[in-house]
């Protein structure tokens, strides 16, 4: 049995989902009236983890070693939890091999504070159930956030990539209320936020009787005080006309599109069930770039595709060099246990992925430092979001995602009118021009 905890400490992995669900952890036990503290004070440690990459298991199982080496080496026992989506996959496992006292699924963490309390009374504590009611109505109200924020609208996936443990760890495509999401993103800006980024596995999939993503950015975008609208993760089938017409339209939603392709093989593409194929996506983008010609460009890639030839290689170099992404992520590829492409035969050699992983970012480092070269000189309004290392430098992001550095006397959650002075190769030199009133 141990004691009820009073103070707590919730670290997250992975993407930004895992993030807001890490934001609203943590906002769950201050409601229960427990202090944040730092990972090596806190009576109560939540490990949010994330299960996309290779080895997650084992980095949790290492971490909660760490954890417990650390405050033993103090003379304490924190009550430890995993959260997130190694915990949805491996829950009862994790119970029995390390022996931490709360297990919760990302569908379940509304649960925490009652588990937390069964673990205090020595009772077993693991929920990863997938429940058809929201948790999100038992979440508690935003109270006070920064200048930029998360808001949750869809959570799932029904694509069923044949590499992705997604649709398994998040269940089916879900979307939020409406009304819901309003009301929260209405809070979220009386807490303090300027901009928004709402957040989904799919979230262009979002539904309520026929309204579509658009249709909720452009009720978003008549939130008094609500400046910049972003959105991400967007699945090219998913990709309607309104949400294209909105980037045309709508002054709030940012230049920024994050619309991951993979890989520029069709064979591959097909093998990875994408359900979409190299050209289908270039018309696509080109769809896009016709209503924001400005727009900037993000993707992910996978290389190493289990029996991905070098000649199929190529074909993703070359859908770089015709899209020309203002950033992209792009990883080697990892087998998740109970995925489709885990059966495979033809495995790409890890040397060749190593290989093929250098040559890929080295295309997309030099794309993105084509792109920030090419704002140089143009003025564009910067979101302040925190300080920087230099006494009067202040950091923020411009409506392209680039993180711009400035000297100015501007406040944190400030919009300031900048002019991009210099590009550097993962971030711009700006000199404040106005600050715009609130």
């Amino acid at each position: 049995m141990n004691a009820a905890p009073r103070t707590f400490h919730v670290k997250s992995f992975g993407c930004q989902m895992n993030v807001y669900d890490g934001e609203r952890m943590a906002e769950l036990m201050a409601a229960q009236g427990l202090t944040a503290a730092d990972a090596g004070e806190a009576d109560l440690v939540v490990l949010n983890t994330c299960h996309i990459r290779e080895k997650a298991t084992e980095k949790v199982y290492s971490d909660i070693g760490r954890l417990r080496k650390d405050a033993a080496a103090q003379g304490r026992r924190p009550m430890i939890a995993v959260a997130g989506c190694v915990a949805q996959a491996e829950g009862a496992e994790i119970v029995a091999r390390a022996k931490v006292d709360v297990v919760v699924g990302p569908q379940a963490y509304h649960n925490l504070p009652d588990l937390v309390a069964k673990a205090a009374a020595g009772a077993p504590a693991l929920d990863t159930d997938m429940p058809l009611a929201s948790k999100f109505g038992r979440l508690p109200a935003r109270r006070r956030v920064g200048p930029s924020a998360f808001l949750t609208v869809q959570e799932g996936c029904d694509k069923f990539c044949t590499y992705c443990v997604v649709p398994y760890t998040r269940g089916a495509e879900v979307s939020r209320p409406f009304a819901a999401i309003v009301d929260e993103a209405k809070a979220l800006v009386d807490a303090g936020a300027r901009e928004i980024t709402l957040l989904g596995q799919n979230v262009n999939a979002w539904d309520e009787d026929g309204k579509g993503l658009h249709d909720l950015i452009r009720a978003l975008d008549r939130i008094p005080g609500l400046s910049r609208i972003r959105y991400t993760t967007s699945h090219p089938n998913d990709m309607r006309q309104g949400l294209i017409d909105a980037h045309r339209d709508v002054e709030s939603l940012m230049p920024f599109l994050h619309l991951p392709v993979q890989a520029g093989s069709d064979r591959i593409l097909r093998a990875m069930n994408r359900s979409h194929d190299r050209d289908s996506y270039l018309r696509l983008l080109d769809r896009v770039r016709a209503a924001r010609p400005d727009i900037a460009l993000s993707g992910d890639f996978i290389v190493g595709f289990p029996g991905e030839t070098e000649a199929e290689f190529a074909e993703t170099l070359s859908l770089v060099d015709a899209v020309g992404y203002a950033q992209a992520f792009s990883f080697k590829y990892s087998p998740r246990p109970g995925t489709p492409a885990a059966t495979l035969a033809d495995a790409v050699p890890a040397e060749v992925m190593d290989d093929r992983l250098q040559r890929l970012q080295a295309a997309l480092n030099r794309d993105q430092q084509a792109f920030n070269a090419a704002t140089l000189g143009r003025t564009c309004t910067v979101l302040i979001e925190r300080q920087g290392k230099l006494a009067g430098q202040m950091l923020g992001k411009s409506p392209w995602l680039q993180s711009v550095h400035l000297m100015t006397d501007a406040a944190i959650g400030d919009l300031v009118d900048v002019e991009l002075v210099q590009a550097g190769p993962n971030s711009m030199a700006g000199a404040a021009r106005v600050m715009r009133a609130a």
